[in-house]
């Protein structure tokens, strides 16, 4: 829900926002302008100095007004020649005529009521409550995703437009709250929706007597000129009539001949909460506030183009769920938690069918589950589980909300994972036994599905169908993802001789016929995932892949490389690697691209530590070759033995020579010299590593489950004299992991 009220009101009034926040980004920088053109008012000026001076040269001066823009004007009608002239403060001399310029007229009413009049005063107030719902809705967003308020500062891992989207709007935030609610504010006054409080000025009578000097009359003496807002001169005609000085404390009325003040009348707290309001939201008086605010809403063009990027995305990535009744009037609730979308898929084809055999049925995310989904009779979970038994993306915040929620509906789970995994759908397990602690019936044992199997699905969906009494029949076709044709341009074999070849093998697009040079690669970055599926699972040449699970392999490149690069393992039985070790040049696959953006070096010049094993070295070789800062980058990686296995050896050797790599550190299981794997060498420079954690350095691994685990262990007793954890660290994205 609160992504709904998020992104719908920012598709919606998109243009409207833009409108009025480029706008007021180009009035934002007019307060520094005006502070570099406007001359400064001296301290030691009273009111009484430049009265009299301006009064000298224009006997019929009507009124001297301190702008908000920091112009000092006075008002005159001598005669023949009337007008509006600029004041120079410290002399009271003219500085020529004053008038605002036709372009600012036309930014602001453009800013103001986009050209429309009290219409587009309406709508202006409109794109105001839509800003300052958009502002708290995001930010409510990004403290969820990243673990709280009180984690709103930590690093924003995802893809570039989430980076994008997280990181600007985090910054314009504080700005564009500010911005709505002083915008709010000033339509409210605008329409009279705000209390009337004026003071109300008494009635007095002046002596009378021959005006004396301006400069010697107390009441404007003792005022300061840069306190001013207004002098309003007496009429000649009326001996009567006074001076009428307002200042941001009040108004005062000064005798014409006496100088002594007649009446004081303070300003009211509206009056005064006014004038904060306007300074808040234009920045006059304030440059740097203007310059901060116009900053803030210059982001807004770009905000909205990632947010309408990500909604794209999200919208692309979900199925089409037809017939989706609202919570509250379903006999039938399903709750998705997917990390990369195919598990919703899943629950497409389970609502479509219980719908055929005449249910009412809801379909929401598990991070969305509220007290009407548990209301319903029955709470179909198809929950998927990521990395090391973690909930998936969409369902982080399940197990938290559930503990908070009344109901106890017929519950089935329905597991999704890859049972080569030693944590095989334990997220999906772990909400199974939540639910069976908070005493809901269940309809099936919890179930585990294999790799996407459509098999065990379809098997799942027959045993459902007979306890609601009727068939079910699931019938799951993937759709399958979009291919590049790519052919193998060089390969570099290793490990023959100790009987674990591994093969770097580097592709390009074809060779356009037209010029002679290879086509364009997909875009991705090093650490990114290419899929594969071996001939005789798919559809070889057609674009597309059929229902088969695809082989993933880290990229060790990226797109401005010029060629998609990736360690390959000959594995026993092993159909992809058995095909992609059989590869000849010229040679081609059918492949897809998977971002994988959380396991990417963080922004800045902090420490790298990069560790890996085998063909793990790949992506880490790839952060290493994009290096050209020089950033610190440490890497540790194990092999069998230098003779035969020592992958990208002559590379690492370069980047050693340019910098790119600050150290490296090898370990051979099979020389028998010295032999060691990859944490003997993390045991050995603990205090070297530590100091480094210290330093603020991020630790990637990439590799087999088991040397992963290793390194895990070898670390814990690095870190801990530091007071930290590889949990702390790994939810502030300073250890990320990419197993296999």
């Amino acid at each position: 829900m609160l992504r709904r009220l998020h992104g719908l009101p920012g598709i919606a009034l998109a243009l409207a926002l833009a409108v009025t926040a480029l706008s007021g980004a180009v009035l934002s920088v007019q307060p520094a302008l005006d502070r570099a053109a406007v001359p400064a008012i001296p301290a030691a000026a009273s009111v009484a100095d430049v009265a009299a001076q301006v009064a000298a040269r224009h006997p019929g001066v009507s009124a001297i007004r301190l702008r908000a823009d920091g112009s000092l004007t006075a008002a005159f009608d001598d005669g023949g020649r009337r007008g509006v002239e600029r004041i120079d403060p410290a002399t009271g001399a003219g500085l020529g005529p004053y008038a605002v310029s036709d372009t600012t007229r036309f930014i602001t009413n453009l800013h103001r009521a986009f050209l429309m009049g009290d219409a587009g005063r309406v709508a202006a107030a409109i794109g105001a409550l839509a800003m300052l719902g958009l502002s708290l809705s995001g930010l409510m967003l990004l403290a969820r995703r990243l673990g709280g308020m009180s984690a709103l500062l930590r690093p924003i891992r995802g893809t570039p437009a989430q980076r994008w989207h997280g990181e600007l709007g985090r910054f314009a935030a504080v700005g564009l709250l500010l911005s709505s609610l002083t915008g709010l504010w000033m339509s409210a006054g605008t329409f009279g929706l705000l209390p009337e409080s004026v003071a109300t000025t008494p009635a007095v009578t002046a002596s009378g007597g021959a005006p004396a000097p301006i400069g010697t009359l107390t009441g404007l003496n003792t005022v300061k000129l840069r306190d001013l807002r207004e002098l309003t001169f007496p009429d000649p005609a009326d001996p009567t009539d006074v001076f009428t000085l307002v200042t941001a404390n009040g108004e005062r009325l000064v005798d014409a001949a006496t100088g002594a003040t007649l009446a004081m009348t303070p300003a009211t707290t509206l009056e005064r909460m006014n004038d904060l309001v306007r300074t808040l939201h234009t920045g006059r008086g304030a440059w740097v506030l203007g310059l901060f605010l116009g900053l803030a809403s210059a982001m807004v063009p770009v905000l909205g183009g990632t947010g309408f990027v990500l909604w794209l995305r999200r919208r692309a990535a979900r199925p089409r769920i037809t017939a989706n009744v609202p919570a509250r009037a379903a006999d039938t609730v399903i709750l998705v938690g997917s990390e990369g979308n195919s598990t919703w898929g899943f629950a497409g084809t389970l609502h479509k069918a219980l719908v055929a055999a005449g249910h009412k049925v809801h379909t929401a995310a598990m991070n969305d589950v509220s007290a009407a989904h548990l209301a319903a009779p029955r709470v179909l979970v198809l929950a998927a589980t990521y990395g090391e038994g973690a909930a998936p993306q969409s369902a982080r915040l399940f197990l938290s909300r559930l503990a908070k929620l009344p109901g106890q509906p017929a519950v089935a789970v329905l597991g999704f994972g890859d049972r080569s995994f030693p944590h095989f759908c334990r997220f999906a397990r772990d909400v199974a036994d939540a639910l069976e602690a908070r005493g809901c019936p269940q309809l099936l044992p919890m179930k585990r599905v294999d790799r996407r199997s459509p098999q065990e699905f379809a098997q799942w969906g027959h045993d459902l169908g007979d306890v609601l009494g009727h068939d079910l029949t699931l019938t799951h076709v993937a759709e399958p993802p979009k291919t590049t044709r790519l052919v193998l341009a060089g390969r570099e074999l290793y490990g023959e001789a100790v009987g674990a070849p591994v093969a770097i093998l580097r592709f390009t697009a074809p060779v356009d016929p037209r010029t002679g040079a290879p086509g364009p690669l997909p875009a991705f970055e090093a650490g990114d995932l290419v899929g594969i599926v071996p001939p005789g699972q798919g559809t070889p040449g057609d674009g597309k892949l059929g229902d088969a699970m695809p082989r993933f392999y880290s990229l060790a490149s990226s797109t401005r490389d010029g060629v998609l690069e990736i360690c390959v393992r000959l594995r026993e039985g092993g159909l992809c690697s058995t095909f992609l070790h059989g590869l000849r040049p010229g040679e081609g696959i059918d492949a897809f691209i998977r971002e994988n953006p959380t396991f990417r070096p963080a922004k800045g010049r902090g420490p790298l530590i990069l560790i890996g094993a085998g063909a793990g070295i790949g992506p880490l070789a790839g952060f290493v070759r994009a290096n050209a800062a020089g950033r610190p980058v440490h890497l540790y990686w194990g092999g069998r033995s230098a003779a035969s296995d020592f992958l990208y050896e002559h590379e690492l050797a370069q980047h050693l020579a340019e910098r790119r790599l600050t150290t490296l550190r090898t370990a051979f299981s099979r020389d028998a010299d010295e032999s060691a794997y990859v944490q003997d060498r993390i045991a050995a420079d603990a205090p070297r590593l530590r100091e480094l954690v210290k330093q603020g350095a991020q630790i990637l691994v990439c590799g087999g489950r088991d040397m992963a685990e290793a390194v895990t262990r070898a670390l814990e007793p690095v870190v801990r004299p530091l007071g930290l954890d590889l949990p702390t660290l790994k939810s502030s994205g300073r250890y990320v992991e990419d197993v296999y």
